[in-house]
């Protein structure tokens, strides 16, 4: 059985255990976490149906192909789509439909063939109102839930294929990280914008696919912007330079920050900036250090606010300590204050504290991390510190 597959098949029985009838994805990260199948999101009607039964356990009257008691899901796909579909997805019931007609059509006859003509239905986070809408129209009477429901709590826990993919992408962020402290003064006149592509190239050049996410590359004031991509400004000697970005390798992002220095002489930058470098990672550390199985995200925040706080920046740490990362960059678990969701062997998470001087530098320094059977492992490895 393929990891997708068993994905699959432990989904189904989620649905049965909530009592849902059927799961409705669309092009998406769900969509791909199951079939196997990436595309992205189109005017076509491009579905995915997983049922939780067959028609006769659901108290129809047909038949079902079933597997150890679990029907096959159903893909509906354009027809130009259907070979690609069957190549690349481990569904064997792939169902087309031509351009020239009704696909609400062929999507009631799915419903039909599969015995859900009513009940709870999931439908994906991110669908089109489009496709919500059609549903909508072809199961009157049921009730509609979000794919989430079954599928985040199922996603928050990496298989091994899923960590290896994870481990490489950190690989490849680190190999730029060490590469940026190589270039050191050689980096200074250069934009943020240059600096990104730059980065991008480099990531590339490791065995990465793309970026996960847009860089960040914020010098002097704008690294008290968290969320700043980057711009024309000219980065300079001594400047604090807040970096942050990631690759992909099989679909799954790497995401790490350092704040760094290029070009600075041997005391650093001037002001606070080296005050705070140590507090945030000191904060960053301790976080790290409190993730292991039945700690709470929660905990961990506050592990990291704790040291912050104490220092004198609490009211500069503005955005929780980490976020889940999978396909998507921010997933389950949140690891914001207050959270009472116990940690699990396997998740994978962002530990990120942050310190923001408006108008002077900002500081943020992430790695991720594994929670393991006993305790935690780093994604990332390179040095922490500001000096290249």
């Amino acid at each position: 059985m393929s990891p997708h597959e068993r994905r699959t098949r432990e989904a189904q029985a989620r649905l049965r255990e909530r009592g849902d009838d059927c799961l409705v994805l669309f092009p998406s990260t769900n969509l791909r976490y199951l079939s196997g199948f990436d595309e992205h999101p189109g005017e076509r009607h491009l579905l995915l149906f997983v049922p939780a039964a067959g028609r006769d356990a659901a108290g129809g009257t047909g038949g079902s192909d079933e597997s150890d008691g679990d029907p096959d899901p159903v893909f509906l796909v354009p027809e130009l789509y259907g070979e690609q579909v069957r190549e690349e997805s481990w569904v064997p019931d792939v169902r087309t439909w031509a351009d020239d007609a009704d696909p609400r059509a062929a999507l009631a006859s799915v419903l039909e063939d599969l015995g859900v003509d009513g009940g709870r239905v999931l439908v994906d986070d991110t669908m089109h109102a489009r496709f919500s809408l059609d549903l909508r129209a072809a199961l009157p009477g049921a009730a509609f839930g979000l794919a989430s429901e079954v599928l985040a709590d199922l996603r928050v826990r990496k298989d091994e294929a899923e960590l290896d993919a994870m481990r490489r992408a950190g690989e490849a962020a680190d190999a730029v990280v060490e590469d940026l402290r190589e270039r050191d003064a050689d980096v200074v006149g250069d934009t943020e914008s240059e600096l990104a592509a730059y980065v991008a190239d480099r990531l590339a050049a490791t065995g990465g696919t793309g970026v996960s996410f847009e860089t960040i590359v914020g010098s002097g004031p704008n690294g008290a912007m968290p969320h700043h991509a980057h711009g024309d400004r000219a980065i300079r000697a001594g400047d604090p330079v807040v970096l942050d970005f990631g690759t992909r390798v099989d679909g799954y992002p790497s995401d790490q920050t350092r704040t760094l220095a290029f070009g600075a002489d041997e005391n650093g930058p001037g002001g606070e900036f080296r005050a705070v470098h140590d507090v945030v990672r000191e904060a960053q550390r301790a976080a790290v250090e409190a993730v292991e199985p039945g700690v709470t995200a929660g905990e961990v925040d506050a592990a990291a606010r704790t040291v912050i706080e104490e220092a004198g920046y609490g009211e500069e740490f503005i955005h929780r300590t980490g976020h889940g990362v999978g396909l998507d960059v921010h997933e389950e678990p949140y690891v914001v204050a207050g959270s009472d969701r116990e940690l699990e062997a396997g998740m994978v998470f962002s530990v990120e504290p942050g310190v923001y001087l408006p108008g002077e530098f900002g500081v943020r320094i992430e790695d991720l991390v594994v929670v393991t059977d006993d305790g935690h492992e780093r994604l990332n490895r390179t040095d922490r510190g500001w000096r290249c």
